[in-house]
């Protein structure tokens, strides 16, 4: 099985000092890069996150605060890495809800300007769940016939996530092999922002997903209650997520003045 693409599609794996979009950093990232011809490249950075390793992180991933002591920050490879995906799709295991949101988290605190909202994002795992409802290493024993060694290294879980997804290919002849099609199929929701706090309604207008205003239009919100803008701006949100609420404030504000 060949994947059909239109333009190279990147799987990526992350490791991470945790589970806290908002806070937590990347310990190490490797990404595949399978182009449209078939040809691939593959590459993986360890990364200095800037703060301690919590022990439970390590315990999961194998990465300790000495491994990472002299290696780069992510604000020094994140123009590299961000070149390597430009006018790429992106491909992961739980992307759509952890490695991307905490990916573009990261291209905001090194000052990269990354528009991912751009990119068909297919994740592995979504149609996993939909298929079969296991994790990565069932996966990879249930579709691939293999053992998923050194499981929780970016590595193992890159090339598995990969091979996974090429054999739900083989496996499901109702599958479409096009990338635009397995990014809707794997998608739960329709997102404004990567953590889902904002998403977009049945109209396509875009609704608070949380608290006193679930199910409102942001637009509204933001002329009812004004406050509420720098409430969320300096609360406990990610910066993606703040970045996307400012881009729906100019907007209301641009047209108000039209």
């Amino acid at each position: 099985m060949k994947l059909n693409l239109k333009n190279p599609l990147v799987f990526f794996d992350l490791e991470t000092t945790g589970i806290n979009i908002n806070t937590d950093r990347i310990v190490e990232i490797c990404y595949l890069k399978v182009y449209p011809n078939g040809n691939e490249e593959l590459k993986t950075f360890r990364i200095n996150p800037e703060m301690p390793i919590p022990a439970t992180s390590s315990a999961i991933h194998g990465i300790y605060d000495d491994d990472v002591a002299d290696c780069p920050t992510f604000r020094e490879v994140a123009r590299t890495i961000a070149n390597d995906i430009e006018g790429c799709d992106l491909a992961g295991f739980n992307s759509n809800r952890f490695d991307i949101p905490v990916l573009a988290e990261e291209f905001l605190r090194a000052g990269v300007d990354m528009d991912m909202s751009r990119r068909k994002m297919v994740d592995v795992q979504v149609i996993f769940h939909k298929m079969e409802q296991r994790t990565l290493s069932a996966a990879y024993k249930f579709y691939c016939e293999k053992d998923l060694h050194e499981a929780h290294t970016a590595e193992a879980d890159t090339r598995a996530t990969y091979e996974v997804l090429m054999s739900q290919l083989d496996r499901y002849p109702d599958l479409a092999n096009d990338v635009a099609a397995l990014a809707e199929f794997s998608s739960f929701n329709r997102n404004v922002d990567f953590a889902g706090r904002m998403v977009y309604n049945a109209e396509g207008v875009e609704v608070f997903n949380f608290g006193k205003y679930k199910g409102i239009p942001v637009s509204q919100v933001l002329q009812r209650d004004p406050g509420y803008y720098g409430w969320m701006l300096n609360g406990d949100f990610t910066l993606n997520t703040k970045a996307m609420l400012t881009k729906i404030r100019l907007r209301e504000l641009a047209g108000k003045l039209l």
